[in-house]
């Protein structure tokens, strides 16, 4: 009951400060504005901490499955384990398809913000944020694989706060880019391709 307890506050407690420290570190032009161009590297780090919290929350839930919390929940979900996993594989494929593409081609900024990175191209130009579209589902991939009901609806958090991020980092990246940045907005779509107009 006690290591259940615990776990679960660290749980929350991580997802807390991987979502705080996340903010932080998609807003390198707006600090640098206060405290200049060390502010990228000050992001970086802030990434760096965010990633390593959000490592802890999944290993928190992993804690989970072998110590859940005394809930009115079922334990595991009542099909068969066989559906969940399918389920779980098929979100996960394009998942990190999305994933991929998007550090492809977004090179290192996808871990150190850089002053002197340009726009990205690639499947850039279809969404803007191709990184978050396929990593906000890894939380609820992982939950369906420990097959737990808990886990999956606590995992819902991560999609309100996945869009915050993108919002978020669309503002710093308009200090950062300007105009450009701003008619590139305009004719991408966020997260579901922009049909082009058909010239005349």
């Amino acid at each position: 009951m006690v290591i259940s307890l615990l776990n679960a506050f660290l749980m929350f407690f991580f997802a807390v400060v991987s979502f705080y420290f996340y903010v932080k570190s998609v807003g390198p032009a707006a600090l640098e504005q206060r405290i200049g161009q060390v502010a990228y590297r000050k992001c970086g780090q802030y990434r760096e901490v965010s990633s390593v919290a959000m490592l802890i929350v999944m290993i928190n839930y992993v804690v989970y499955y072998f110590y859940p919390l005394a809930i009115p929940l079922p334990r595991f979900f009542p099909w068969d384990y066989s559906v969940t996993a399918s389920v779980a594989t098929f979100i996960l494929i394009p998942s990190l398809y999305l994933m991929y593409r998007g550090v492809k081609d977004s090179g290192r900024e996808t871990v150190a913000p850089s002053k002197e990175h340009t726009l990205y191209g690639g499947i850039y130009n279809s969404i803007r944020p191709p990184q978050a579209l396929g990593e906000v589902w890894l939380g609820l991939v992982i939950t369906l694989y420990l097959n737990s009901p808990f886990l999956a609806l606590s995992s819902m958090i991560y999609f309100p706060a996945f869009y915050y991020f993108c919002i978020a980092e669309e503002r710093d990246l308009i200090i950062r880019y300007g105009q450009p940045y701003v008619e590139y907005r305009n004719r991408t779509g966020m997260f579901i391709p922009r049909r082009r107009e058909m010239s005349d």
